[in-house]
């Protein structure tokens, strides 16, 4: 069977699954590249990808294309997906599966994240945008406090719904990976945010626009909207140490968080992580912050043992 036939059934099925748009594009643009790859190397049948086509496409993406260690080991987990998925189909058996030995690449991870004053200045930067564009500063200063403030995710907030705000009972639910609806606490003073920024938005537009976070003319924002966003926010506030986007403020929640003592089981649910083994990758992650909180607040301190 053609490789390109292969992707497009594949496709197909996790269309037919629902999962996200989102999800469904990255597939889509990874196993499209190693198609490409595969054909420019006259390998056109699924049954004739061996290991060493693999092997040799991923040398491709890091040395001559120069994909990041994180952008590889997304397209490693997008091939055994795939592959996998052919092998439940039974068009390849699982001794003909090229993914099968393959592991992602070790990376010694490190998120640097914005300081409390690098936050403050985005913050004050909207604020100070809305002399130019009240709607656009209003927006975005709001966008990035409920980031701060809850950690979802880039997706979550993009297709985040006023209906999914419950203000009652203080909790934002989303729709995580895999489609599944989880619901977020939402903190005292986020609330009055939020609240503040409903009030806006019906006076701006006459009438509750369906998404929280919308466009000029009330209509929902795309995923690569808000990546825009950042991306533009990013060059302006040009900050040397950091990186500015949707997730550097899911990390800004994960460190803040654990320098102010939430346990590990709290934060995965909130994360809506699967396993606290990726919650406790957070706090390896940012244990350099909490050895640096330890040493000010530590309770030896207060004792003259001298």
């Amino acid at each position: 069977m053609l490789l390109k036939f292969c992707v497009a059934e594949f496709l197909q099925e996790k269309q037919f699954k629902n999962l996200s748009n989102y999800t469904i594009k990255m597939y889509k643009t990874n196993l499209t590249e190693f198609n490409e790859y595969c054909l420019s190397n006259q390998v056109l049948n699924v049954n004739d990808v061996k290991r060493t086509i693999v092997k040799s496409y991923l040398h491709y993406i890091r040395e001559d294309k120069k994909n990041k260690i994180s952008t590889t080991n997304n397209k490693i987990r997008s091939l055994k997906t795939f592959f996998n998925y052919l092998i439940e189909e039974e068009i390849i058996s699982e001794s003909e599966n090229p993914m099968k030995k393959v592991k992602q690449i070790k990376d010694d991870i490190n998120i640097p994240i914005p300081t409390d004053e690098q936050i403050m200045k985005v913050i004050r930067y909207y604020e100070r945008y809305t002399r130019k564009n009240q709607f656009v500063g209003i927006r975005n200063r709001h966008l990035v406090i409920t980031l701060i403030s809850t950690g979802i995710r880039r997706s979550e907030i993009a297709t985040l719904k006023w209906s999914n705000i419950n203000f009652v009972h203080q909790t934002i639910s989303v729709f995580g990976k895999k489609r599944k609806q989880v619901a977020v606490p939402m903190s005292n003073k986020l609330k009055k945010e939020m609240a503040s920024y409903k009030v806006f938005c019906e006076q701006k537009f006459g009438h509750l626009p369906e998404y929280v976070f919308c466009t000029q003319y009330g209509e929902g924002m795309s995923i690569e909207g808000v990546t825009t966003i950042f991306k533009r926010l990013a060059k302006i506030m040009d900050f040397k140490n950091c990186r500015l986007s949707a997730h550097s403020f899911r990390h800004v929640f994960v460190a803040r968080s654990l320098q102010s003592g939430m346990d590990a089981m709290t934060l995965k649910s909130i994360l809506h992580h699967e396993t606290l083994q990726m919650t406790s990758r957070y706090a390896n992650i940012f244990g350099v912050a909490l050895k640096e909180q330890n040493e000010k607040h530590n309770p030896l301190n207060y004792f003259d043992i001298d």
